[in-house]
C-alpha cells in the first residue's frame, strides 16, 4: 500500500510573515492526519521560518528547485546540502514553469534528482504533456520518455523512494483538468516506464501524483483511483483550509 502524498506548491507567493501565519492555520486544521504525508512548499526565503513553525508538527517541508552542484560559482543558486541543514525534506524538480521558463531539460532534472538523493532529500520529479503534445496523442511516449530519463543512473531502491508528479502542463493553474480516468491512465503509463526501466516491484512501490489544478471539488474522486498517490496541489495549497480539504480528501482514515 503506497501512503498519499499531497505537496502544496507556493510557486513565488507569500512573505515570511504571511507563511508563519499561514502554517499556524494550517496545522490546527490537519492535526491527526497520519495516513498521508502533507508536504508545503514555500520560497526559497521562507524555508527557515517555515521549518521553525512546523517543528512538532506532522508537515514536512518541501523547496521548490534545487542546483546539482554542492558548491561553486553559481549565483543565485541553491545546493542540496544547504535545504538538507534547514530541515528541508523534499524537494520539487523539473516543473514545467522551471522547463519553460529557466531552460530545464530532461538531462538537468537527471542531474538535480541524483544530487537530491545524495544529499538525502527526496525529489518530487514533475512530468508532462503540453496541449499540442496532448492533441497530437503523444502524451504517453512524453510522459514514458521524461521518467526514464529523469531516473537514468539510478538503483532500483532510490527509485522506488522518488515522487513523480503527473502535470499536464495544459491544465497547471488554467482550471482545466484532465478526467480522473485519463490522469490514471496517464499515471499507469507512467508506472509502466517505471517497471520497465527497474523493476514491476520498483513501478508498484513509487509514488505518483497527479498536478493540474486540484482542487477541493474534485481531490477525492482523483485520488479515488488506483494509480494516483496524491497531488501536487499549486493554487488550491494557497489557502490553508481549501488545502487541507484536499489532505483529507487523500487521507484513507
Amino acid at each position: 500500500m503506497r501512503k498519499p502524498i499531497i505537496a502544496g506548491n507556493w510557486k513565488m507567493n507569500k512573505t515570511v510573515t504571511e507563511t508563519r501565519k499561514f502554517i499556524r492555520e494550517l496545522i490546527p486544521l490537519t492535526r491527526g492526519i497520519g495516513d498521508v504525508d502533507i508536504v508545503v512548499c514555500p520560497p526559497f526565503v521562507c524555508l527557515e521560518a517555515a521549518a521553525g513553525e512546523l517543528k512538532a508538527s506532522n508537515i514536512k517541508l518541501g523547496a521548490q528547485n534545487v542546483h546539482f552542484e554542492e558548491s561553486g560559482a553559481y549565483t543565485g543558486e541553491i545546493a542540496p546540502g544547504m535545504l538538507k541543514e534547514i530541515g528541508v525534506e523534499y524537494v520539487i524538480i523539473g516543473h514545467s514553469e522551471r522547463r519553460q521558463y529557466f531552460a530545464e531539460t530532461d538531462e538537468t532534472v537527471n542531474k538535480k534528482t541524483k544530487a537530491a538523493l545524495k544529499a538525502g532529500l527526496k525529489p518530487i520529479v514533475c512530468v508532462g504533456e503540453n496541449l499540442n503534445e496532448r492533441e497530437s496523442g503523444i502524451t504517453e511516449a512524453i510522459v514514458r520518455r521524461q521518467t526514464k530519463l529523469a531516473l537514468e543512473g539510478l538503483s532500483a531502491d532510490e527509485a522506488a523512494g522518488v515522487v513523480i508528479a503527473y502535470e499536464p502542463i495544459w491544465a497547471i493553474g488554467t482550471g482545466r483538468t484532465a478526467t480522473a480516468d485519463d490522469a490514471n491512465d496517464t499515471i499507469a503509463s507512467i508506472r509502466d516506464a517505471v517497471g520497465e526501466a527497474f523493476t514491476r516491484e520498483t513501478a508498484e512501490r513509487i509514488r505518483i501524483q497527479y498536478g493540474g489544478s486540484m482542487k477541493a471539488e474534485n481531490a477525492a474522486e482523483l485520488m479515488a483511483k488506483p494509480n494516483i498517490d496524491g497531488g501536487l496541489i499549486g493554487g488550491a495549497s494557497l489557502k490553508a483550509g481549501e488545502f487541507s480539504l484536499i489532505v483529507k480528501a487523500g487521507s484513507k482514515g
